[in-house]
């Protein structure tokens, strides 16, 4: 017990220098830094949504370097075409061969900036990876790290240039992040912050590729009571017969937030889901999976708010 116990105290300690790093970049926004580092538990993509200059890529950014792994930064521009993404054979004139040369997708963080300023077509080329960890190309099956993790940002759709990433991509995502502006203290104290140095520039890693496969075998241990489950599957119905979604949450869906929660309590230092726990990932979890009838989107209606009140109305398991 008293090494369980010291396992556990480690991760924790881990997790709360984790924690720092990303608080250091991101101020004053706790709850993006905690949804991030769940995901990261749960092994799940990041999709950070928001207008430009509210620290989206420095994030991702700020992740990404405090793991002792692979990182690559992908720029998606109209122009972008699949074989920028994934790699391409090269032909070799000499002796008239090919050679493979992989693409940007071959890391263990991947930052896709401006997701939707590509094409759709660009934008899956990134749907085998999400979902299975490889990548098929030229007709040759490719396997990913088996840490493989997309943080990707976009603009709001109304913006210049952008289009609409597709249900299939975005359900591979586990949670959609709004940043939003900081606090007028917050924004003043960003100043003096970066008025010598970014302090992106000062974070070191502190957890290794090892560390965090094994973190996320033990948040795959975390116990889900048979009434918390079903009352996740509560929440996943009610957004299929919501008369104001022409799209409810997908199977896919809700074992992401089945995921979530666990990796939520695994943070929190349980070994335990609480029905706290799932109600607090929901709307991280669901809105973006949810599609909203004509009506209800010309109402003015916003997706996590529909998420929020299923919240109110689905009966919690006591």
């Amino acid at each position: 017990m008293t090494q369980v116990n010291s396992c556990v105290a480690l991760w924790q300690e881990k997790l709360s220098r984790l924690r720092q790093n990303l608080s250091r970049v991101i101020r004053g926004k706790p709850e993006c830094v905690e949804a991030v580092i769940t995901a990261l538990l749960a092994g799940g993509s990041v999709l950070i949504e928001d207008v430009p200059g509210v620290g989206k890529t420095t994030l991702a950014k700020a992740l990404a370097r405090s793991l002792d792994a692979t990182f690559n930064r992908i720029q998606f521009t109209p122009d972008l075409l699949p074989a920028d993404i994934l790699g391409s054979s090269v032909y070799n004139p000499v002796d008239g061969s090919f050679t493979f040369r992989r693409g940007p997708i071959f890391c263990h963080i991947l930052l896709a900036d401006e997701i939707n300023r590509a094409s759709p077509r660009t934008q899956s080329a990134l749907l085998e990876a999400m979902s299975e960890r490889q990548a098929t190309i030229e007709g040759h099956r490719y396997s990913l790290p088996e840490l493989f993790l997309v943080l990707a940002t976009e603009n709001p759709i109304e913006f210049h240039g952008t289009y609409p990433l597709p249900e299939a991509q975005l359900d591979r995502f586990l949670l959609l992040l709004n940043i939003g502006y900081p606090a007028a203290e917050v924004e003043k104290e960003i100043f003096y912050l970066q008025a010598r140095q970014h302090p992106l520039e000062l974070i070191e890693p502190v957890l290794k590729v090892e560390e965090v496969l094994e973190m996320q075998q033990q948040v795959r241990q975390v116990r889900v009571e048979e009434s918390v489950a079903g009352y996740i599957v509560s929440i996943v119905n009610a957004t299929r017969r919501d008369a104001r979604l022409r799209l409810g949450v997908s199977p896919r869906g809700s074992l992401m937030l089945f995921r979530a929660a666990q990796s939520l309590a695994f943070l929190a230092g349980r070994d335990y889901v609480l029905p706290d726990d799932v109600q607090y990932m929901a709307p991280f979890v669901l809105a973006h999976r949810i599609v909203l009838t004509s009506q209800a989107r010309y109402s003015g209606t916003a997706s996590q708010e529909i998420i929020k009140e299923i919240l109110k109305e689905v009966k919690v398991p006591t």
